[in-house]
């Protein structure tokens, strides 16, 4: 993040699965729309009640993107983390025109309401096999993996 970037967490749902696309370069990016619905109490009713909807129009890059859309789907319940990015066009009638997007820097899903489980993918191709992880203390020690702690 730099300076002068407006971060934001939004917490919410899907509106639909992530759109996967590639650029010409090759780069992945996935478009998505979370809509986050506030929870009011009403208290002549004595009853919880939907507020006005949000909807925010988000993009993730790269490694990201596809993990977003391998994992993720319509409905899903979300916690997006990332900056605020105000895209400006002009259209073919010369119009101009502008709309605020979320950059995504992370993205999981909310276990407030379910349960989920988490599939580890091995590492990227450009990160350390697992005999250089300084972590993994099986590797540098050469003994099995033990009750203690690795400290």
């Amino acid at each position: 993040m730099s300076f002068g970037d407006t971060p934001i967490t939004v917490i919410g749902n899907l509106t639909s699965d992530p759109e996967l696309k590639f650029t010409e370069n090759g780069a992945a990016l996935a478009k998505f729309t979370i809509a986050a619905t506030p929870r009011v109490f009403d208290r002549e009713s004595n009853q919880w009640k939907d507020g006005t909807a949000t909807f925010f129009r988000c993009a993730a890059w790269r490694q990201l993107a596809e993990h977003a859309a391998d994992s993720l789907t319509k409905g899903s319940r979300v916690v997006a983390w990332g900056r605020i990015r105000q895209h400006d066009w002009k259209t073919d009638q010369g119009e101009n025109r502008s709309m605020l997007v979320l950059d995504v820097d992370e993205i999981g899903a909310s276990i407030r309401f379910t349960t989920v489980t988490i599939n580890a993918k091995r590492p990227a191709q450009n990160a350390p096999a697992v005999a250089d992880d300084a972590w993994n203390t099986t590797a540098a020690s050469g003994k099995q993996e033990s009750d203690e702690p690795p400290f």
